[in-house]
C-alpha cells in the first residue's frame, strides 16, 4: 500500500506544480470569447496584429513623425501632455501603438528584445510613414528603443529614452556598478527580476503566488511622482482595463521576462547611428528616480559620448507627464542637432 500511495502523491504533486507554473491561455482580441477589436490594427507578416492610434497632424502633411513606445502596464491610449500649438508649429505626427500582448495587439509567443524593433519597423512600413522616423520610449519602453538603435538604426531620424529601463544583467557593464544599483531595490523586486532572468519558466507562478510579495514599484515614487499621479488621477481615465485584457502573462509578465532576460548586446556596445550628425539620441533621467537608478544611465552616457544626457535634479520617474518637460523632450528630439530650425 505504501508504494501506490507514494506514487499517487507524486502524481498529484506533479499535477499541482504543472498547473501552478503553466500560464493561462491568452484571451486574444477578436477571437471567440475574447475582447472586441475597437481600434485600427495592421497585420504583420507573421499574422499577428498591432493596434495603433494616430495623433497630431496628418502624416502626409507632418514634418516630423514620432513613434511613441509605451512603458510597463500602459498602452497606446496614454496621452502625452503636448499642446496643439506645439504640434502645429513644429508639424508633428504621433503614432502610438500597443506593444505585443498589450491592449489590442496580439500576443507574441517568441517575443524578444530584437522582435520589438522589427515590430516597430513593420508598423511604420504598413502605415507608410516614411523611410525614417523618430522614436520616444518611456521607462520599460526604453528597451525597444535600444533594440531599434541596435537592429534598425538606418530607419531612425532620432531617439529619446525617457527614464529608460535598465537591466542588471547587461553585458559589458561593470559588475560592481550593477550590483550596487540592484541592491538599492526592495527585496521583493530583486527576487522578481532574478526569477525573470534565471527561471522565466517559473515566472507565472512567482507573480501569482501569495506567499511572498513580488513587485512593489508603486511604493517607489518620489515626491514629484506623487504629485504627478494626483494630477493624472483627475483626468479622464477611460480604457485602462484594456491594458491587460488579453492576460497579465501576455502583457506584463512577458514584458518583464523579455527585458530582464538574456540580451544579445549591451547598450554600451551600440555604435553611433548618426556619425554625420544628422540626428541625435537623448537620455532623460530624473535624479530622484527611485525606480531607475541614475547611476547606470549616467554610465551609459559616459561610455557613449554621442548620447545627449539630460539629468533633471528634482524629477522622479514620471516627469514625461508634465507639460513643460514633455515639450522640452520633443523639441530637443526633433530640433537637435540643428536647434536653429
Amino acid at each position: 500500500m505504501v508504494i501506490p500511495l507514494a506514487v499517487a502523491l507524486v502524481v498529484i504533486l506533479i499535477g499541482w506544480v504543472h498547473k501552478a507554473i503553466k500560464p493561462p491561455a491568452p484571451k486574444i482580441c477578436g477571437s471567440i470569447g475574447g475582447p472586441q477589436v475597437t481600434s485600427p490594427r495592421v497585420k504583420l507578416s507573421d499574422g499577428r496584429h498591432l493596434a495603433y492610434r494616430e495623433y497630431g497632424l496628418p502624416k502626409e502633411k507632418a514634418r516630423y513623425k514620432i513613434i511613441v513606445i509605451h512603458g510597463y502596464n500602459s498602452f497606446k491610449d496614454t496621452t502625452l501632455p503636448v499642446s496643439q500649438e506645439l504640434i502645429e508649429n513644429l508639424g508633428i505626427y504621433f503614432l502610438h501603438f500597443d506593444r505585443a500582448g498589450y491592449g489590442e495587439s496580439d500576443p507574441h509567443s517568441s517575443r524578444s528584445v530584437k522582435s520589438e524593433a522589427y515590430d516597430i519597423q513593420e508598423l511604420a512600413d504598413k502605415l507608410e510613414i516614411g523611410d525614417k522616423f523618430y522614436i520616444i520610449g518611456m521607462s520599460m519602453g526604453g528597451y525597444p528603443v535600444w533594440s531599434c538603435l541596435k537592429y534598425i538604426p538606418h530607419r531612425l531620424s532620432g531617439a529619446a529614452l525617457v527614464a529608460p529601463f535598465i537591466s542588471y544583467w547587461w553585458p559589458s557593464f561593470p559588475d560592481n556598478l550593477l550590483r550596487e544599483a540592484f541592491q538599492m531595490l526592495p527585496w521583493s523586486d530583486q527576487w522578481t527580476f532574478r526569477v525573470a532572468h534565471y527561471a522565466p519558466w517559473l515566472f507565472h507562478w512567482w507573480m501569482t503566488q501569495k506567499w511572498f510579495p513580488s513587485l512593489t514599484l508603486t511604493n517607489m515614487l518620489s515626491p514629484d511622482d506623487i504629485e504627478i499621479v494626483k494630477s493624472l488621477s483627475e483626468l479622464p481615465n477611460a480604457g485602462q482595463e484594456k491594458i491587460t485584457q488579453q492576460g497579465e502573462y501576455e502583457s506584463l509578465h512577458r514584458d518583464i521576462m523579455n527585458a530582464f532576460g538574456k540580451w544579445e548586446f549591451g547598450p554600451t556596445e551600440i555604435t553611433n547611428p548618426f556619425p554625420e550628425n544628422n540626428g541625435s539620441v537623448h537620455i532623460w533621467q530624473g535624479f530622484e528616480d527611485k525606480i531607475i537608478p541614475h547611476t547606470l544611465n549616467r554610465y551609459i552616457s559616459h561610455k557613449l559620448p554621442w548620447i545627449l544626457y539630460h539629468e533633471l535634479p528634482h524629477a522622479g520617474h514620471l516627469f514625461l507627464f508634465k507639460k513643460n518637460e514633455c515639450e522640452s523632450i520633443i523639441r530637443a528630439l526633433v530640433l537637435s542637432p540643428d536647434i536653429s530650425e
